[in-house]
């Protein structure tokens, strides 16, 4: 979910909502959602269970002073679908990828292999070959949830870099929806690149790693256990960041109003 987008809350069901239509997770606005229920005492708690479309996930506050300084939450289990393969794409030639999940599906591609820049200027180039890749895949591989059919499609293209602080392990830069690019290192993406590293031996049990934004903010996440997800070898992810209130709103449905079901220009 874009930072603008909004949420809509019932006490049981979260769901995340963008240009094209809902996200089956969002790790940022888990993040934020996290930080609102504590800061605000719509909770009592410090841990919260929230179901989302994709499963079930467990949310934590880490409060100091009545403030929440850092969020996390364990994901659904997350695996890797395909791995190494390569498409043709459409004025980028042979493009290499690997498919994982983290409550989404994801293309992750390598942006220096395509000569691409993580930098805010570079947007409109990021957001085209994120979704010509993104098509290129969808019309030649098939995208199967072990489970649930409704979440059997690839959701976006996330490419990778080198991060920008030396601190940091890389870059991510998700390319989603309707042509959408997201401002935060993608809570699901970074679960669905965790499963990556852990599945070649390159992440270990509790292990942290942390990943920027195109806008140099940045996620961590860890792994917290292993299972089994349907024929998959899985993770359980844990993802941690940080979230800041900025306004209140009030709206308002008037039975009079001609436009009160809303409208949309396609």
């Amino acid at each position: 979910m874009a930072l603008s987008s909004h949420l809509l809350l019932t006490p049981t069901l979260t769901f995340f909502i963008h240009n094209e239509g809902y996200s089956t997770m969002c790790g940022h606005a888990i993040i934020a959602l996290t930080k609102l229920a504590v800061e605000t005492a719509l909770v009592n708690t410090n841990e919260m269970t929230i179901n989302v479309p994709a499963g079930r996930i467990l949310a934590r506050a880490t409060v100091v002073n009545g403030q929440l300084v850092e969020a996390s939450f364990q994901n659904v289990p997350s695996f890797v679908y395909l791995c190494e393969q390569q498409v043709e794409v459409a004025g980028l030639g042979l493009v290499k990828f690997d498919v994982a999940y983290g409550g989404a599906f994801y293309a992750f591609v390598s942006a220096p292999a395509l000569g691409l820049q993580f930098v805010p200027k570079n947007f409109n180039r990021l957001i085209e070959c994120g979704r010509l890749i993104k098509e290129a895949v969808m019309s030649n591989f098939s995208i199967k949830h072990p489970f649930e059919d409704d979440l059997s499609f690839l959701y976006g293209t996330i490419f990778i870099g080198p991060a920008h602080e030396p601190a940091h392990h890389s870059r991510n830069v998700c390319i989603f929806a309707d042509g959408e690019l997201d401002r935060s290192p993608t809570g699901s993406g970074v679960s669905a690149r965790a499963a990556i590293y852990s599945a070649a031996g390159e992440l270990g049990l509790n292990e942290r790693i942390t990943i920027e934004s195109i806008l140099g903010s940045t996620m961590s996440v860890q792994v917290l256990g292993v299972t089994n997800f349907g024929p998959y070898d899985a993770i359980i992810p844990e993802i941690s960041g940080t979230a800041f209130i900025t306004s209140r709103n009030e709206f308002y449905f008037d039975p009079d109003d001609p436009l009160r079901t809303g409208f949309i220009f396609r």
